[in-house]
């Protein structure tokens, strides 16, 4: 018997008959589901794992700006002839194979933990640690594993950080590496970043050390 508490939730949106069938099924899928016929955003919230859309509520303007809104991936239920106008995470045609559908939530929200753990919005910027590229609007430079792992350090910290700190923390005191080689890269990284974004503020440097 599974532990509801550690299940995700999934917001079912559709016909009464779509929803019903998903009520019918709850029982026998790995997670907890919710049911609406009226999409908006005041019923969403950050514990919603994946939106389960049936395409007929696809017909209303309003309802496809909201949904193109939401971050939350989404899997739409439709004809293999229907066209997808909200550009959904993933599809499943109908009718549906019950058997194939456990195994496509799960590959959904592997990937969303995937695209959350490469991915980091660090003020206007987004930094990819997948692509290894720091970028903002169509713009991006390439930066190295090091050029990473700084940071992120200076961002999941508030205050500022010493040399010594980030010498200890991303060099791991390599016998190769002194406070010069701190300074050294993160004067290249202010380069990089200036000579693209013209940006002079990424990042700060008090009397303390290093911030973002």
């Amino acid at each position: 018997m599974h532990n509801t508490n550690t299940k995700k939730k999934l917001l079912c949106f559709g016909s009464s008959d779509f929803n019903n069938s998903f009520d019918e099924l709850k029982e026998y899928l790995n997670f907890n589901l919710t049911f609406t016929q009226d999409l908006n955003l005041e019923i969403l919230d950050e514990n919603i794992s994946i939106l389960l859309i049936d395409n007929l509520v696809l017909k209303n303007d309003k309802t496809l700006k909201t949904l193109k809104m939401l971050k939350i991936p989404k899997l739409l239920f439709a004809e293999a002839n229907f066209k997808d106008p909200c550009e959904c995470s993933a599809r499943m045609d109908l009718p549906l194979k019950f058997s194939d559908l456990n195994i496509i939530l799960n590959e959904i929200l592997t990937k969303k933990k995937f695209n959350d753990n490469s991915s980091i919005n660090i003020k206007d910027y987004i930094l990819d640690k997948n692509e290894k590229k720091l970028k903002k609007n169509n713009t991006f430079i390439v930066i190295t594993e090091k050029e990473i792992q700084l940071l992120e350090l200076l961002f999941k910290n508030d205050q500022s950080l010493t040399k010594k700190d980030i010498l200890k923390t991303v060099w791991k005191y390599a016998e190769d590496a002194d406070t010069h080689t701190v300074e050294t890269h993160i004067y290249r990284l202010r380069k990089k970043i200036l000579n693209k974004f013209k940006d002079e503020n990424f990042i700060i440097n008090d009397k303390k050390g290093y911030l973002i």
